[in-house]
């Protein structure tokens, strides 16, 4: 019912939600109501109300849980949150709302009640996940309670009114099947996969935004064998990595009003070096963290994996290059190339093509580092076929003639398989 009821328009669906709430709220005890009586009563005021407009059953229904959202949940968003095809919502003061599905993003002819129901929302969101948005700290990152992705950007920061984008949590975990029916890997591709993550190669997904790279990371955290313990560190926590007992996940934390209390990834990294970990899991790099997840990489803790955002391949090692210095300035550019060449085994390069269908363009060996310079070995590269089109892109990872030049973790793991 998000597109608007079908004898109903949207102002006159809102100014009828809007209506029935101030009746409910004036009328019914709603401290001393729990959920199941409250929504009894509000149905039953909206029949009363509506009696004598021709409506059905679900235009009925819609409209008394928006009174019930309204009062009791998140207001318009709780009706868009449970329309499972859209992935990603963009809402833009409380009278622009955008809507992703299938790659495509639709404007809703709906909006919320006023500027103040939208902060309303925002704090409460927020404050369910132990945060703080305000003027003072415009700016937070955080999740809803199933885990959707949430950012929110307040005014004056915010020109157009309060800002949120919600990156839906699927409610399926991805698997590497899942993205072999989406066609962004071959199930030959999936099983070279496998045995780089169980030999412990540590490795690195890029991409630009969209690209699916949190999905990539989540579907091979789920190679990792069951008896390992795993340490993830992430932002706003995503990874849904299942079957495994000693697993300790770690988010950040942004500083309070009096601008104490922050706890970032590079302070997380740093912890969960004392907690033993086998594998440590980093959802993104973006700054100085960079550095300490290379050192800890090169200091024991094989098999790690990351993301973080670049454009190819070799725009993520020059991106990597400048967040590490973020680190530690005095350190010379060609020591910290050696830290990546040593640390580093694969980076997996992410992609969302021209059809708005996402894409694995590359899976490329990270050969160490020679004369200052970080010797890259292309295993798998994408090449679009003679059925691509302006339109639809066709196409898939063709191995190249390069052998994998580090094969002693395989070895080592007891892997005969080349890859």
């Amino acid at each position: 019912m998000l597109e608007g009821l079908s004898s109903l328009g949207a102002e006159e669906e809102l100014r009828l939600v809007a209506e029935i709430k101030q009746l409910a709220t004036d009328r019914f005890p709603l401290a001393q109501l729990g959920d199941d009586a409250l929504q009894e009563k509000i149905n039953e005021a909206v029949f009363e109300r509506v009696r004598e407009m021709r409506l059905s059953i679900n235009e009925r229904a819609s409209i008394a849980q928006s009174v019930f959202s309204s009062i009791r949940g998140l207001g318009l968003l709780d009706s868009i949150l449970s329309d499972d095809s859209v992935t990603e919502i963009m809402i833009n003061g409380h009278k622009n709302i955008f809507v992703e599905r299938k790659g495509s993003l639709s404007k809703l002819e709906k909006e919320f009640e006023s500027q103040s129901k939208l902060e309303d929302i925002i704090q409460k969101i927020v404050g369910a996940a132990g945060r703080e948005v305000n003027t003072s700290n415009p700016i937070v990152d955080t999740r809803l309670s199933d885990g959707s992705r949430v950012n929110v950007v307040l005014p004056p920061i915010a020109l157009c009114g309060p800002t949120m984008t919600i990156r839906k949590f699927s409610k399926v975990p991805m698997t590497i099947q899942r993205l072999i029916e989406l066609g962004s890997v071959t199930k030959e591709i999936a099983r070279k996969l496998e045995l780089l993550v169980r030999a412990r190669y540590n490795i690195f997904i890029s991409g630009g935004t969209g690209s699916g790279k949190t999905t990539f990371l989540n579907a091979l955290s789920n190679y990792i064998p069951k008896g390992e313990r795993i340490i993830t560190i992430e932002d706003s926590a995503e990874l849904q990595i299942s079957g495994v007992d000693n697993l300790v996940g770690l988010e950040t934390r942004n500083a309070n009003a009096a601008n104490v209390g922050q706890v970032t990834i590079r302070d997380l990294i740093k912890a969960s070096l004392r907690m033993r970990p086998e594998r440590i899991v980093v959802g993104e790099v973006r700054g100085a963290e960079a550095l300490d997840m290379l050192q800890a990489m090169n200091t024991g803790h094989d098999g790690s994996l990351s993301t973080g955002h670049a454009n190819s391949t070799e725009d993520m090692l020059s991106r990597l290059e400048t967040m590490a210095l973020q680190g530690a300035e005095q350190i010379p550019l060609v020591a910290i190339r050696n830290q990546i060449g040593a640390a580093l085994d694969i980076i997996i390069h992410l992609s969302r093509l021209r059809d708005h269908s996402r894409k694995t363009m590359a899976i490329t060996e990270v050969a160490g580092c020679e004369h200052g310079e970080i010797v890259l070995n292309p295993l798998y590269v994408f090449e679009e076929d003679e059925s691509s089109t302006l339109e639809k892109v066709s196409g898939s990872l063709v191995r190249t003639s390069n052998p994998l030049k580090s094969t002693f973790k395989l070895r080592l793991c007891g892997i005969k398989e080349d890859i």
